[in-house]
């Protein structure tokens, strides 16, 4: 016997969400599956606020910086939340939709339990949708992995650090230690 799972549009997911049926539940939306989303343990939220908040001084007016907030994949048929989004400053037009991927300058998840899915699902689906810079940061083995260049559905540059300073793709005179964000 095969299984078939239901797969879900973007309209009926939000449809889901303004019915209030996803109310209390922590999900993303990743190849039109409703998928359930990995607890923050406190180093994780940790870490993801003091780089989100880097990010931001860094920055500054240039970009803006979401924490755990949707964006919108369109093509992939995905409403994933990144940990940080470094995205267009588009204002009022973020009342109506999340950023698209021509609005995304760089992704970054933060993963311990979440490693195989951001590092394989998450990757895939990223490069799938032309996201330049994404980032994964592993906090199990204390390292930061930079994906970029993506082709053929996938990165074909990826590169370990565990020291050192990575420059952002969009933005070239802003570069983040790696130990600040491990």
């Amino acid at each position: 016997m095969t299984i078939t799972l239901a797969k879900w549009a973007l309209d009926e997911y939000h449809q889901m969400i303004n019915a209030g049926v996803l109310l209390d539940r922590q999900v993303e939306f990743l190849n039109g599956e409703v998928v359930e989303m990995s607890p923050e343990s406190p180093e994780h939220a940790y870490r993801n606020t003091t780089s989100a908040d880097l990010l931001r001084r860094k920055l500054g007016d240039r970009a803006w910086v979401r924490d755990a907030k949707p964006i919108t994949l369109p093509e992939a048929v995905s409403e994933p939340e990144p940990d940080i989004a470094v995205v267009e400053a588009l204002g009022e037009v973020y009342a109506t939709r999340h950023p698209y991927p021509e609005n995304v300058y760089l992704l970054i998840e933060y993963a311990y339990s979440s490693l195989a899915k951001d590092t394989d699902a998450k990757r895939k689906l990223y490069a799938r949708s032309g996201i330049q810079d994404y980032w994964v940061i592993n906090l199990k083995d204390r390292h930061v992995i930079v994906y970029r260049n993506p082709q053929n559905e996938d990165y074909q540059s990826v590169e370990r650090l565990t020291q050192g300073t990575i420059v952002l793709l969009a933005f070239p005179d802003v570069e983040i230690s790696v130990n600040s964000i491990l």
